[in-house]
């Protein structure tokens, strides 16, 4: 479990780090995402990365992993509801580290809701002691959901081509 902690905190800790660095565009995407004023974005999107923040940081300190799952289980889901609320609309969803317009889709959601079922696993199970062999395990569960987000990301009619 400590390998899967560690890889929920790196996913937490690289979009708030993506939310601080593209502050603009990710702004922009949760004002569309939340329905709300444009103006209330940027207070958004730097709450959402500190959340984030707080969430990864409970989940490499010992004894915080169930709170830091609780955290970004509660976090995905109210993502991936905002997702779904707004499935086939064409935005930027803020989801890849590319600025990409294309419909929300079943695998966005797909995604948001696979990690707050993870999440939900790492705040059910007691607290696991990192070992040498987590930071390879949550590194390579990393890549894999990084080519994931890739690959969701190409084009339906580009993906029939191939």
């Amino acid at each position: 479990m400590a390998a899967l902690a560690l890889f929920l905190a790196l996913v937490l800790a690289l979009s708030a780090g993506h939310k601080l660095l593209e502050r603009e565009r990710l702004a922009a995407a949760a004002t569309r995402l939340a329905g709300v004023d444009g103006a209330i974005g940027p207070a958004l999107s730097l709450a959402a990365a500190a959340i984030e923040g707080a969430a990864a940081l409970a989940l490499v300190l010992p004894g915080l992993q169930p709170l830091g799952g609780a955290i970004a289980a509660l976090l995905w889901t109210t993502y991936g509801l905002a997702l779904w609320r707004r499935r086939g609309m064409s935005l930027d969803c803020g989801c890849t580290f590319a600025a990409r317009q294309k419909p929300v889709d079943g695998p966005a959601v797909a995604r948001a809701a696979a990690l707050a079922g993870l999440a939900l696993a790492v705040a059910a199970a007691p607290s696991a002691p990192f070992s040498i062999e987590t930071p390879f395990a949550a590194l390579a569960l990393l890549a894999l959901y990084l080519a994931f987000g890739e690959l969701a990301a190409i084009p339906a009619t580009q993906k029939r081509k191939a």
